[in-house]
């Protein structure tokens, strides 16, 4: 083989195991730009090593980008940033590759902005084995060798997430795509059109809710109680001359999926330029997030520009 067709055959081999080494990276940073990076440099050592040596690749390349993405948790940008209360997980819109593997209910719900969120309460170390285990189905023995620690490491590690995801997981199982959908279209009917006493009734007792503040405001706003998000949500439903200027336009409104749960999607011409995300349990709305930074809506709004959306809630909004 000569050194052309060797080089293609090597960046065959790492490319086919791009999209699953992505997934991972996003798990872990809850990122897709910072997910990108560390692919991109796993793919520059991937090229600079010796493959003669590597046994196995995709197992020297999941312990590159695994150790990669610890390094940035582990970084004192991410710590300063993560503790300012600025971070929100980037959302992703249904269908991008970052998103799988989603063959069992543990591999969809790691990609829930709700269990993204959840995985700050645990130790770069700590998350890394949670989602090496649970969403790709490493053994101990296995996870040992990627992060560098034993097995009985590997399993404390595991057990300590675990217990933290749980006590802060509102988990009801997964909710049939119509009932999501029938909810999230009743929340924003009720939400534009002023009404209280419905959106009230929409949402669960210890509802919360999260805003980016478009990334104007430097730190997430939060809200809670039932009747506080409902007096937020109405205010920022309710269409307004004042909202179309600051939009540069009507927008037309959207549902969709975004990291597995239902959102609205509010689209000038073929750019999102917000996305309202749905947290259901029992039938309700337990969390409401508005994220509308330009810088998170990047990927979303590059895959939605490629996508061919149902027919919109509202044209005109």
């Amino acid at each position: 083989m000569d050194v052309a067709a060797a080089d293609r055959f090597d960046t065959g081999r790492f490319e086919a195991s791009r999209n699953r080494l992505a997934s991972l990276a996003y798990r872990l940073l809850g990122s897709a730009a910072d997910a990108e990076d560390a692919v991109q440099d796993a793919f520059l050592r991937w090229q600079a090593a010796d493959h003669r040596r590597i046994e196995v690749p995709e197992a020297w390349l999941t312990k590159v980008v695994t150790n990669l993405c610890l390094d940035r948790l582990r970084s004192a940008h991410a710590r300063r940033e993560r503790a300012a209360g600025a971070w929100l997980p980037e959302p992703l819109l249904d269908g991008d590759p970052m998103l799988g593997p989603a063959d069992t209910f543990e591999q969809r719900e790691s990609v829930s902005l709700a269990v993204l969120t959840l995985m700050e309460r645990l130790s770069p170390l700590e998350r890394a084995v949670y989602l090496l285990h649970e969403a790709f189905s490493y053994t101990h023995a296995e996870i040992a060798d990627i992060v560098g620690i034993t097995e009985s490491a590997s399993q404390q590690h595991l057990h300590r997430a675990r217990r933290r995801i749980t006590a802060g997981r509102r988990r009801s199982g997964e909710v049939d795509p119509a009932s999501a959908r029938r909810i999230v279209e009743e929340f924003f009917t009720a939400a534009s059109s002023g009404r209280t006493e419905p959106l009230v009734a929409l949402l669960t007792d210890d509802a919360t809710a999260i805003s980016d503040g478009a990334g104007l405001t430097g730190k997430l706003l939060r809200y809670e109680t039932p009747q506080r998000i409902a007096a937020i949500a109405r205010a920022g439903f309710t269409p307004t001359p004042a909202k179309r200027r600051f939009a540069g336009g009507a927008l037309a409104v959207h549902y969709a999926l975004v990291n597995r749960a239902p959102a609205i999607l509010f689209v000038l011409g073929d750019q999102v330029v917000g996305a309202v995300t749905f947290d259901l349990t029992g039938g309700k709305i337990a969390t409401v997030r508005g994220i509308a930074a330009p810088t998170r809506l990047i990927r979303l709004a590059g895959a939605w520009r490629q996508h061919e959306p149902d027919t919109p809630l509202i044209t005109r909004w």
